[in-house]
Order: C-alpha cells, then sequence, then structure tokens
C-alpha cells in the first residue's frame, strides 16, 4: 500500500529535503505542498492524503489550527504528524489534543521521519516510549476547564485492558507481544478493537483519553 503525504512548512527548504527524503521509498508517494496552515487545510481537504507532515508554527494560520480544521474535518480525515523543533515545544501538547497523531522533531534522522509517517498512516503510535511518558505526563498535569472525559472502558476484555495498559507505558507492539507472550499480529489485532471500542484514532489518542478521563495519574509507570 503507498502511503500519501500532504507537506505542511513555511519554508520551502524544509519542505524539499522532506520530498527527497520521502520520494526516495515506492510506498510514500508526496501529493502535494503548503506553505502555510491555511493552504494546508485546502489541499487536506481536496487531495484527502493519508498522513499530513504539519509544521506547528507558521505565519497566518498555525499548525495547531491547522491540524484542528484537518482532523475535524469529519470522515476519513488525514492523520497529522506535527513537525517541531522543540520537544517540549507547549504547542504540541495542544495539537495532540484536538488530534494529532503525535509528533516529530525538526532534527530527527531520516529513517525516524521514514518510520513515524508509515507508524502514523497505520494508525500506530510515532512517539518513542521515553518521550510518551515524558509528554503525556507534562500533558496531564496541566489544568484543563473543561470535565473529564468518559472511557468506556468495560466494553474492553481483559487482555484488550492489559494491552492498553501497556500502550499507556508507551510500550511498542514488540514489546507488548514479547511481555504478553503473543504474536506481534495479535497485538495489532487487540489494539485495533481498543481503538474501536474506545472511540479514538490511536494509540496517542487512546492514552489521552485514558489521562483525561482520570483513569491514570501523572507520573505512573
Amino acid at each position: 500500500m503507498t502511503v500519501s503525504v500532504l507537506l505542511a512548512d513555511d519554508q520551502e527548504l524544509v519542505r524539499t529535503g522532506l520530498r527527497a527524503i520521502l520520494g526516495r521509498h515506492d510506498d510514500i508517494d508526496v501529493v502535494g505542498e503548503a506553505g502555510d496552515g491555511e493552504q494546508a487545510v485546502a489541499l487536506a481537504a481536496r487531495l484527502r492524503p493519508d498522513v499530513v507532515v504539519m509544521d506547528i508554527r507558521m505565519p497566518g494560520m498555525d499548525g495547531l489550527q491547522a491540524t484542528r480544521r484537518i482532523v475535524g474535518d469529519g470522515g476519513r480525515s488525514p492523520r497529522v504528524l506535527v513537525l517541531t523543533t522543540f520537544d517540549l515545544d507547549e504547542y504540541v501538547y495542544e495539537a495532540l489534543r484536538v488530534g494529532a497523531s503525535g509528533f516529530l522533531l525538526k532534527g530527527a534522522p531520516a529513517d525516524e521521519l521514514l518510520r513515524a509517517v508509515r507508524a502514523v498512516a497505520d494508525g500506530d503510535a510515532l512517539i518513542s516510549p521515553s518521550v510518551t511518558r515524558r509528554l503525556l505526563d507534562e500533558f496531564a498535569a496541566r489544568p484543563r476547564a473543561d470535565a473529564p472525559r468518559s472511557a468506556p472502558l468495560d466494553e474492553l476484555t481483559a487482555r484488550e485492558r492489559d494491552v492498553l495498559d501497556l500502550i499507556a507505558k508507551g510500550r511498542s507492539n514488540p514489546e507488548i507481544a514479547e511481555e504478553l507472550v503473543v504474536t506481534p499480529a495479535t497485538v495489532k489485532t487487540h489494539v485495533a478493537h481498543i481503538l474501536m471500542k474506545l472511540g479514538v484514532r490511536d494509540r496517542v489518542q487512546a492514552v489521552i483519553l485514558l489521562y483525561e478521563s482520570g483513569v491514570i495519574e501523572p507520573g505512573r509507570s
């Protein structure tokens, strides 16, 4: 399966570099480029890419506003991979809240970018376990004005709860498979069922739901 990608960054040189990296691989097709958030929203609606690689800081409509518009567009909206210069950029937390599937540092190596795009397209988490813990602990510690969300955990089987607990700890599918003594394919099936039952798009959103519902607390390992 070919993953279609839209690049959104206000620096042409950055977009050129991203296109060069992604374009070398047969399973990835860069279908468009946007220089700001407004263009990204318009192209995402017209091209319907699988993944939008989104710079968070752009003039006019920034990546945060654009992510909210793209993810909230309804139907089979693209997944958003947020690019940031700093690994604790305050905008990253809000980007995850509004529906981004994760984030990637602009200084990340090429192979990490490729893994991230493929993971997001596959509905997986792209954030490494160590960053997941730091990011989500900080995210959850921030005050919120809205009421706690409800997580329909009663619909999950005991094994799905085990898998979800390990996802919340930042474990990858292979790590979960090893710990539960099952195959990676079995874990992937469990993850798909979990996302469907919780009504979320991906692993990152599932963990955020657990934090926002109070099921797990900041600092839990």
